[in-house]
């Protein structure tokens, strides 16, 4: 096993709109495109409620309902198809210059599951993958959905693991377009699940599964680049 030498910063800000989250990962992104020895980066955070559809996402898994909410639905340029995030769930933004661990984008979600399987394995909760679909599954219920774009091997986007948030919203849509698996959270089977405790137990199972040193950092080095349509 390699030791764990690459620095990673990790930025923790707490709830963050989505917007500007999306700027946060354009900005560095653009930065390691220029500077490919940048280190890597993990945005560990969560947002206010918000759909995102995947580049090719189709909108028949967006119930009509949804007009009436008032919740912002915005199309990105991840793969998959339409999400839900809220507080309480917690969303992890690596980016990483896969050049420097391993270029295959395969390999790269099937680390990001690992990820979350060993971060919730000490909460005594067995995570699995589904042959053919990504995402990491507790007893049936989809408690991680994961989408990413990589260019230039560049990663974005990433994951977002249900810990105790209100699932209500992803009754509006067909989450990732799959209808005969729910949705979970870990609070459903543990109640008293601290947010904090599986925040901590995922910064560990990224550091080893990606054999990275994480830094933590009150600020990000942001370059202005402007937002695509939505």
């Amino acid at each position: 096993m390699r030791s764990l030498s690459r620095p990673c910063w990790l930025y923790s800000p707490g709830l963050v709109p989505y917007d500007v989250a999306w700027q946060w990962q354009r900005s560095l992104v653009a930065d390691r495109r220029q500077h490919p020895d940048h280190h890597d980066v993990l945005l560990l955070l969560q947002h206010p409620p918000v759909y995102t559809l995947g580049q090719g996402a189709s909108m028949e898994f967006v119930k009509a309902e949804l007009q009436q909410q008032g919740v912002p639905l915005v199309r990105i340029e991840r793969g998959g198809e339409v999400t839900y995030h809220c507080p309480g769930q917690l969303v992890g933004y690596p980016i990483l210059n896969l050049q420097h661990h391993t270029p295959d984008l395969h390999w790269y979600l099937r680390q990001l599951e690992e990820v979350i399987i060993q971060a919730i394995a000490p909460l005594g909760l067995e995570g699995h993958r589904i042959e053919g679909l990504t995402g990491v599954w507790v007893e049936g219920r989809k408690v991680a959905a994961i989408g990413i774009k990589v260019s230039r091997w560049i990663t974005m986007h990433g994951f977002a693991l249900n810990i105790c948030p209100d699932l209500h919203g992803f009754q509006h849509i067909v989450p990732c377009g799959i209808t005969d698996r729910p949705v979970g959270s870990l609070a459903e089977w543990l109640p008293d699940i601290q947010y904090s405790l599986v925040e901590q137990q995922v910064k560990q199972a990224f550091s080893q599964i990606f054999h990275v040193e994480l830094w933590p950092t009150d600020t990000l080095p942001l370059l202005p680049v402007p937002l695509p349509p939505a």
